[in-house]
């Protein structure tokens, strides 16, 4: 798959995701869910973990923050809580369905940036920026930069995303940068480490209910639907199956096989909380300088 294809096809199933949210859960939410030991885990609490994830998150905001910026601020759930606590915040999405829903969700309270954030263009300087399972989706070296040139002299990053484990074998999900190319690309960076939380056992629980829903929701009305289409179309299902043999096969192993599970999540992935402060107090770096820092490559 073409990386173009590949970006069209994580655009549908983000907006696929948000939809569900909305309708099923009545949540602004689009991230994993924090899980409580209090908390059981079924999808009935579903919503109260997504909630427990937003609260830890902006727990671990540093005093003496004013302004914020949320880079992927999916359906707005997050900037809304940041907005009632007395935060100014403005938000980044490049992607017209999300902008819009976000919008509308957050009213005039907020302004949305829809562009990629590589691209943002903007005067405007923040005590801190935000990434909510949305690092992982803009390259390392890019994102840190950028941040350096629309961060205050002494702002912050929140990072709260999931990274691959260096673990044998491949995983049967995607997604997320190498936990130590990160380490060694951030290192170089005039960032200093203010803490670092992994809370990838907290998260996981929330891959057991999505793979619950798709074994016992999803795949049984798959199976229907190609029951019914072979007794309706045999000539033609016989056809589809003939063609697409390998693609099917595939998808089928990807998102079907019962995979996807929290303890393989964990074996493969490390879902953390990371927070750094530019530890250059005299000025903040301009987008034209920090070309001047060393590139992935070079590591």
């Amino acid at each position: 798959m073409t990386k173009s294809k590949q970006a069209v096809s994580r655009n549908i199933g983000l907006e696929v995701g948000a939809i569900c949210s909305k309708y099923f859960l009545k949540s602004q939410y689009l991230h994993y869910g924090y899980w409580t030991d209090d908390l059981e885990i079924d999808i009935a609490n579903l919503p109260a973990a997504l909630e427990n994830y937003t609260n830890f998150l902006v727990s671990h905001i540093p005093d003496g923050i004013r302004t914020i910026l949320d880079v992927g601020c999916g359906l707005g759930g997050v900037a809304k809580k940041l907005v009632q606590m007395g935060y100014q915040v403005d938000c980044v999405s490049p992607n017209t369905f999300f902008s819009e829903q976000t919008r509308e969700f957050l009213e005039d309270k907020s302004h949305v940036f829809e562009c990629l954030y590589e691209e943002l263009q903007t005067e405007n300087r923040y005590d801190l920026i935000l990434f909510s399972e949305s690092f992982q989706y803009i390259a390392i070296e890019g994102a840190i930069k950028k941040s350096l040139g629309l961060l205050n002299s002494q702002g912050y990053l929140l990072i709260c995303d999931f990274f691959k484990k260096n673990a044998e074998g491949k995983g049967p999900l995607s997604g997320g940068h190498p936990l130590n190319k990160f380490y060694a690309v951030i290192s170089k960076y005039p960032f200093a480490l203010v803490k670092d939380l992994d809370i990838t056992d907290a998260t996981m629980p929330t891959l057991d209910i999505a793979n619950d829903i798709t074994q016992k929701v999803i795949v049984p009305s798959i199976n229907l639907g190609q029951q019914l289409l072979e007794n309706r179309y045999p000539l033609a299902s016989k056809c589809i199956k003939r063609l697409y043999r390998k693609k099917l096969q595939k998808i089928n192993k990807k998102y079907f096989s019962g995979d996807r599970t929290g303890e393989n999540f964990r074996k493969f992935k490390s879902y953390r909380l990371i927070l750094y402060k530019i530890t250059d107090t005299q000025k903040t770096l301009q987008p034209d300088l920090v070309d001047a820092f060393p590139k992935a490559d070079e590591l």
